[in-house]
């Protein structure tokens, strides 16, 4: 899909040559202040019968009328242009057009709109108009094809937030299409194909391990996770070099179970089809990295996938088996379903190496998050305050928001063991919060921050699919920090400054709802 953007007034706009036009009318304009054209004379004669209210979700559409080029025309009223009323606008705009036929779309925007409002708006049209095709015999592809953008006033602001939006749905789809893709669809080794396609540009690296250089590099509990399977693991190291290889990189760690049936520990069997979703981390990483071939921001970025499956073999892994991690600590795995934290604590050590000045891992990890927080915010753990302060900022701007949450010292004594440095599991109680504490045992020399995307990664039910986050939030905290000018969490120089009039990416991607079977 194609996103740009115009000058040009309602009466010219709906003289172009689309299939149809989406009107958006905050409730502030009144028809007499915008002028004569026909579709400012349909609104007023509808307001004056009472059909149509300025309140927000209000809708009116049209068809082949004379005067009105696009075959389809629906103005829809967005109140005061706050974000949930944006996203409902567009939500019901979309549904009164998605059984049309329609290629090239107008979206107008009567008044002043934000950089973060129209990023918004563009993205969630692209959320609602999303169709995965992959693996269908006969797929209902994706008609649309361009959206052309037009206001009366644009500025350079605009502009940007047209290339953000184009950016940033790019990646967030790559992250769908990956996440909804069936496990013997995306393996470790489909993975490490799709990031050396992604990391084809000048800036880009992609380096892939096996089976043996993991082993020479000590990941013990990586590899144990990986034994019980058929496919062979992989790790995969993307690079984005941006900015002067002095500069401390960000380091991006996604959890790439590429399906999860629990191994020994086996899962209950409804839903189980679900476990494909265990590597939206993984997803979530690919879409950032897609999002940065368009935008180029002036910082580094590193992304560490370690993928494979986690199964039930004769060699797979048993409930109180020790393993030693990479960075030396033994293991007592516990429960074998909890082994999204084996697989990230040996990539969180690997990134040492790169002197980061922020580690942000991303994980399908806990049902006890979704029983925390439900689909709406994805939790969010660091023992670093600004780091936190960034990511939590960052959601909020983005819509794909996330909440702090706590890591007392008190709520790692569940996790100790007579037989290892430290047990992979501890209680129900706070499970997502000790899970977090495991993994802050090695994040100790770096800023860190650990994102549970288990009740946000995807929907279930008749709506069943990926939701690309957190892809919206990742990519409004690299931009705001390649544009901020101080000093970095680690490094002591300065970061390059972008474009100051550079928006943030914006994204208030559609609310999954909570499912039954969820992570250890």
């Amino acid at each position: 899909m194609n996103f740009e953007i115009q000058k040009l007034s309602l009466a010219r706009a709906i003289q172009g040559q689309l299939d149809a036009m989406v009107v958006l009318w905050p409730s502030e304009t009144v028809p007499e202040a915008l002028g004569h054209d026909p579709v400012t004379r349909w609104v007023a004669t509808a307001m004056e019968q009472g059909d149509f209210e300025l309140k927000a979700g209000a809708v009116l559409t049209l068809y082949c009328q004379p005067g009105i080029t696009p075959r389809h025309l629906v103005v829809v009223c967005t109140a005061q242009n706050q974000a949930g009323q944006i996203r409902s606008a567009v939500q019901t705009a979309w549904s009164a057009l998605k059984s049309a036929k329609v290629k090239q779309l107008g979206l107008h925007v009567v008044g002043d709109v934000t950089s973060q409002g129209l990023q918004l708006a563009l993205s969630c049209l692209a959320d609602a108009s999303y169709s995965y095709t992959t693996t269908l015999s006969k797929p209902k592809t994706r008609l649309l094809k361009q959206v052309t953008v037009s206001t009366e006033k644009t500025t350079l602001a605009l502009e940007n937030a047209v290339r953000h939006a184009q950016a940033l749905v790019s990646g967030v789809e790559l992250a769908k299409e990956w996440a909804n893709r069936p496990a013997n669809h995306a393996t470790p080794s489909h993975l490490a194909h799709a990031a050396k396609d992604i990391a084809k540009g000048k800036a880009f690296k992609c380096e892939v391990l096996g089976p043996k250089e993991v082993a020479k590099l000590g990941m013990g509990a990586f590899m144990a996770v990986a034994q019980g399977s058929a496919e062979p693991l992989r790790f995969i190291v993307m690079r984005y070099n941006g900015a002067a290889a002095t500069q401390a990189p960000v380091v991006l760690v996604g959890k790439g179970i590429t399906f999860d049936t629990g191994g020994i520990s086996m899962k209950p069997a409804p839903e189980m089809d679900e476990m494909k979703y265990d590597m939206g981390g993984a997803a979530s990483v690919l879409g950032v990295f897609k999002a940065l071939t368009y935008l180029k921001p002036t910082l580094n970025v590193v992304g560490l996938i370690p993928a494979t499956e986690n199964m039930p073999d004769g060699l797979a892994v048993k409930p109180g088996d020790v393993v030693t991690s990479m960075s030396g600590q033994t293991i007592e795995i516990l429960n074998t379903d909890a082994e999204g934290r084996l697989v990230l604590c040996d990539a969180l050590t690997y990134a040492e190496r790169f002197k980061p000045q922020a580690v942000i891992d991303i994980a399908t990890l806990t049902g006890a998050c979704v029983i925390a927080l439900g689909a709406v915010r994805t939790g969010l753990f660091s023992s670093n305050d600004a780091l936190a302060l960034q990511l939590q900022q960052a959601g909020e701007t983005s819509g794909d928001t996330c909440w702090r949450m706590p890591l007392d010292e008190d709520y790692a004594e569940g996790l100790k063991s007579r037989f290892a440095d430290v047990a992979n599991v501890a209680g129900r109680a706070a499970g997502s919060v000790t899970a977090a504490k495991f993994l802050q045992r090695f994040a100790q020399n770096f800023a860190w921050a650990h994102l549970d995307i288990a009740g946000t990664a995807w929907r279930s039910g008749a709506a069943k699919g990926a939701t690309g986050r957190p892809v919206g939030l990742l990519l409004q905290y690299l931009t705001e920090l390649a544009g901020a000018d101080k000093p970095s969490l680690v490094a002591k120089s300065k970061r390059p400054r972008l474009n100051p009039s550079t928006p943030p990416v914006s994204r208030v991607p559609a609310k999954p709802k909570a499912r039954a079977l969820r992570k250890a």
